[in-house]
């Protein structure tokens, strides 16, 4: 029997306020086209008929409400998986934090261990990881969980041996990870420096002064009065002079846009200058 879309919108309404209060994951604001096609995904998975059966298990069924979550959050990384942006990233942290004495640096809504020790790589070959704090947060208690615990497949470091070299990586990936029984975890002088919190973009207010920003994954997944709530709440959390790394380009209706310079002339990379 055909789907009803307007019945189907209403499932997913009721889904949604089922995750925020029961499980206070906020979603109700993300691009409605991405969470309707990543739902119908786990239907699909979980054999169901409905969104409203999927609705039944997050409420009650053990497991449910952290496989949406899963289906829902940024799509974990794999490292070094976007060297261009990774070079870019290299190049503006290089010359914006050097002259801080204690840089903060933001991953909202990390995509996993894969971008934040990409990050921490990136940084520690700038010789700036000594003194600079990443902070990696995301909106589900589950999954930080998860992230603070994790390791990649070792087969991953050679995969990503040729992004990491593209990104002006000159040495062997390999060497800042430690080995075990086929799994590969950064190592804990680099770790140690990563510190993931429990934080959500849709309601939580700034929490500190950062001097880089960086945010390509997630800002896609966000509906337009979303988006612009974030680039605000970015705008309130950045350091004058501080790096702003999004997903795309500025424009004239963006929030914050006039208080930015870019530092490239292409890529949405940009200095905070007011």
């Amino acid at each position: 029997m055909p789907t009803d879309p307007a019945l189907e919108e209403l499932e997913i309404d009721l889904l949604l306020e089922a995750l925020y209060q029961r499980h206070g994951l906020d979603y109700r604001s993300h691009d409605r086209a991405l969470l309707r096609r990543r739902l119908q995904e786990v239907v699909a998975r979980r054999e169901l008929a409905t969104v409203s059966r999927l609705q039944e298990q997050v409420l009650h069924a053990p497991g449910a409400a952290l496989d949406v979550t899963r289906a829902l959050a940024v799509p974990a990384a794999s490292l070094f998986d976007r060297p261009e942006w990774a070079r870019r990233q290299r190049s503006a942290l290089s010359n914006s934090l050097r002259p801080t004495a204690l840089p903060k640096v933001w991953l909202p809504e990390a995509a996993g261990v894969g971008e934040a020790w990409t990050l921490a790589i990136l940084l520690a070959e700038e010789k700036l990881y000594g003194r600079t704090e990443v902070f990696a947060t995301l909106a589900s208690d589950e999954l930080l969980l998860e992230v603070r615990e994790a390791t990649l497949p070792a087969a991953q470091l050679l995969a990503a041996q040729p992004g990491y070299e593209a990104s002006g990586g000159a040495g062997r990936l390999a060497d800042y990870f430690e080995v075990s029984d086929g799994r590969a975890r950064l190592l804990p002088r680099l770790r140690e420096r990563i510190t993931w919190l429990q934080y959500c973009l849709v309601t939580d207010g700034s929490f500190n002064e950062f001097h880089a920003i960086l945010c390509c994954r997630a800002l896609p997944d966000f509906g337009p009065v979303l988006r612009q709530r974030v680039l605000r709440l970015f705008r309130d959390s950045l350091a004058l002079f501080g790096v702003l790394g999004l997903d795309r380009v500025l424009d004239g209706t963006d929030a914050g846009a006039a208080d930015y310079q870019p530092l490239f002339e292409d890529g949405a990379w940009y200095k905070r200058v007011h």
